[in-house]
C-alpha cells in the first residue's frame, strides 16, 4: 500500500497544480518503453518507478500510543525508503513536451513535501520530494534499460517511512526501586 499511496499523492499534486484534468491529459506510471510510447495520444506526464532503496535519512522514531485495550504500545523505528522516478513529458511536439516537463519540474520544486490532503491512505510520515542527482542514476541508463529512446527527463526521489514493524505492547514502566536485604543461607545467625 505504501507505493500506491505515494503515487496517488504525487498524481493529485500534479493534477491540482498544473492543472491537468483527466479530460485533458494523463499521469502515467507505466514503463515508457517504445510499445507504451506508441500508444500515447494525449498530453501525458510519465513517472516511471525504476528504483526502490533505503534512504540515507535516519529511521523515523514512532511515539508510543495507547492500544485498543488501553495499554501502551511501541514499535521499532521505521526505515525511510527512497522511491526513484524517471519523470518525462509526452505531447504532440518536442517544444510542447519541454514546456510540460518544465511545468512539472517547477511544481515539484515548489512542493518539497506532498501536501497531506493529496495522500488518501494514512502513511507514517510525510512524503518528501527532491530532485535526484546524476551521481547514482543517469537517466540515459534508465532509458536504454527499458528500450526507450532518450528524451528530456529528470529523476524525482520520493522519501517516506515504511510501515515495516507492528505495534507491540510496551513493558510496564518501572516507577521506582526499593532496596531489600536478606540473609544469605549458611551465614550463621
Amino acid at each position: 500500500m505504501l507505493i500506491p499511496a505515494v503515487e496517488d499523492g504525487i498524481e493529485k499534486l500534479l493534477r491540482t497544480t498544473l492543472p491537468l484534468p483527466t479530460e485533458q491529459g494523463d499521469v502515467s506510471f507505466e514503463a515508457p518503453s517504445s510499445t507504451w510510447s506508441a500508444s500515447v495520444n494525449r498530453l501525458t506526464v510519465n513517472l516511471f518507478l525504476f528504483g526502490v532503496s533505503r534512504s540515507p535519512q535516519p529511521p523515523r522514531v514512532q511515539e508510543r500510543r495507547q492500544g485498543p485495550d488501553g495499554r501502551t504500545q511501541r514499535r521499532f523505528a521505521l526505515p525511510m525508503v527512497q522511491l526513484s522516478y524517471l519523470v518525462s513529458a509526452w505531447a504532440g511536439s518536442v517544444r510542447d513536451e519541454h514546456a510540460l516537463l518544465g511545468d512539472v519540474l517547477t511544481r515539484l520544486l515548489a512542493h518539497p513535501v506532498v501536501p497531506a490532503e493529496h495522500v488518501a491512505a494514512p502513511l507514517d510520515s510525510s512524503v518528501q520530494l527532491a530532485l535526484g542527482g546524476d551521481d547514482a542514476t543517469r537517466p540515459r541508463e534508465v532509458w536504454s534499460g527499458i528500450g526507450g529512446h532518450l528524451k528530456a527527463s529528470f529523476v524525482l526521489n520520493a522519501t517516506v517511512a515504511a510501515d515495516a514493524y507492528p505495534w507491540q505492547t510496551a513493558p510496564t514502566a518501572v516507577e521506582g526501586v526499593e532496596p531489600a536485604l536478606s540473609r544469605l543461607p549458611g551465614n550463621g545467625s
